[in-house]
């Protein structure tokens, strides 16, 4: 009896505090929802992992003990540090850091929580069938634990080694459209820094030198340069200036860069972060375009580089893309390629309604930053949700093909990591078809 009344005064207990605090806070109701989701499940788990601590020595036990509470007791800091103290005011390494590391401990945690609640459940059936008493069957909990252990130390690894492992993918780009004097034109595209969890800036100058080893004649940026506000450039403002390309250095907006992931305390606030990164993109010196096309010229020949701001197909992200805008007073016959943050809006609309739309170029997935690529098998976390999360795809609608390319992005976000999902620099390399 006490076994199960122990959790239920804890989870009874913990519920009351968060209504009591959700009526005094309501616009924090999503974050006080996953506290109590977390420490509740963290007490369930502690049922099982604390019977193990308590058979060992004492110095043991209270070592265990520690190491168990303390991403609960850094979410719990981290929680009223953050009422004190705005949270995008905080340390860029440090702040990216404690998160990821309190991400990882959460998903580690998760998958002996799973293995432990099947675990009672298939012994409350095998109860019931063998009319013997079953508690739990130890070995399904044990494999729980190691799985969430060997889990843990792969995210880390993923944050040692692979976060800033950079690979350049060349991508040979042909058609009948392109120009002669654009042939062997070479663009260099980069995706999704998202300076608020880069926590080494010698890295990010490391990619700027990569990039300019390509000797681009052009570079696009597809989008989130931000993670939550414009105040997260400072200090890279003199590493992003030492890009250089012939035809300059083309931008977009991703989802991230609009600010709406931070709770602003006036809407001017807000407004005056939009208007500090259209002044951070005129600092660098690159053409941030906004529903806006640019003509690129060479010799006597030309082609259009259109770029939009972003659209998903979710309804968790902005719907701000507008092609019909974009494209106001485009020569639709040139070669023409479109920027678009999210590889959505090519699915949705480009490859169904704008056949003269030669080549998208996207960003926003960062290939799942979890995965498997290799040159027989590729695999992504993302790829239960969406075919379209890294590399090249095709559509052929009424005689045209439509493709599109997915920056699998340079930086990170939540997890500050990547495990098997290398960042990315694209290199494509115009070709006149002959015919």
């Amino acid at each position: 009896m006490i076994k199960v009344l122990k959790p239920a005064l804890f989870s009874a207990g913990v519920v009351v505090l968060v209504f009591i605090l959700m009526s005094f806070f309501p616009k924090y109701g999503g974050m006080f929802i996953f506290l109590a989701v977390f420490f509740i499940s963290d007490f369930i788990l502690w049922n099982t992992a604390g019977k193990w601590a308590g058979r060992q020595n004492p110095w043991l036990q209270k070592l265990l003990t520690a190491l168990y509470w303390l991403p609960a007791t850094i979410l719990l800091c981290l929680v009223i540090l953050g009422f004190i103290f705005p949270f995008n005011s905080w340390n860029v390494s440090a702040k990216s850091i404690l998160l990821s590391l309190l991400l990882m401990t959460i998903v580690a945690k998760v998958i002996p929580l799973v293995f432990t609640l099947f675990s009672r459940l298939l012994a409350l059936i095998l109860s019931v069938f063998s009319k013997q008493r079953v508690y739990s069957l130890k070995w399904l909990e044990s494999i729980g634990w190691i799985t969430g252990s060997l889990i843990w130390l792969v995210l880390l690894s993923g944050m040692l080694t692979w976060v800033y492992y950079f690979r350049i993918f060349t991508a040979d780009v042909t058609s009948p459209k392109i120009p002669a004097s654009f042939d062997k034109f070479r663009i260099v595209q980069f995706s999704d820094v998202h300076l608020g969890n880069w926590t080494c800036r010698k890295k990010l100058g490391e990619a700027v030198n990569t990039i300019n080893s390509l000797k681009p004649d052009l570079i696009v940026f597809t989008g989130d340069m931000f993670t939550f506000s414009t105040d997260e450039s400072k200090g890279f403002i003199p590493v992003l200036k030492e890009l250089h390309a012939r035809y300059g250095i083309i931008a977009i907006m991703g989802n991230h860069d609009y600010g709406d992931y931070v709770r602003w305390e006036t809407p001017a606030a807000k407004t005056e972060n939009l208007d500090n990164l259209k002044k951070f993109y005129s600092e660098l010196g690159w053409k941030l375009l906004l529903n806006q096309s640019s003509v690129i010229c060479s010799g006597h020949d030309s082609m259009n580089v259109i770029g939009v701001e972003n659209w998903g197909a979710s309804r968790r992200f902005q719907r701000r893309g507008n092609i019909e805008k974009a494209e106001k007073g485009v020569n639709k016959s040139l070669y023409s390629i479109l920027l678009s943050h999210d590889p959505s809006y090519w699915d949705s609309i480009i490859s169904r309604t704008h056949p003269e739309i030669d080549l998208t170029l996207s960003g926003h997935t960062h290939g799942g930053q979890f995965g498997i690529e290799s040159n027989s098998f590729r695999w992504s976390i993302l790829s239960a949700f969406t075919p379209l999360w890294g590399g090249r795809y095709y559509k052929n609608r009424a005689g045209f093909t439509s493709e599109l390319y997915v920056n699998r992005g340079l930086g990170v976000v939540g997890y500050s990591g990547r495990v098997g999902i290398r960042p990315e620099i694209t290199l494509f390399i115009l070709h006149k078809e002959k015919q």
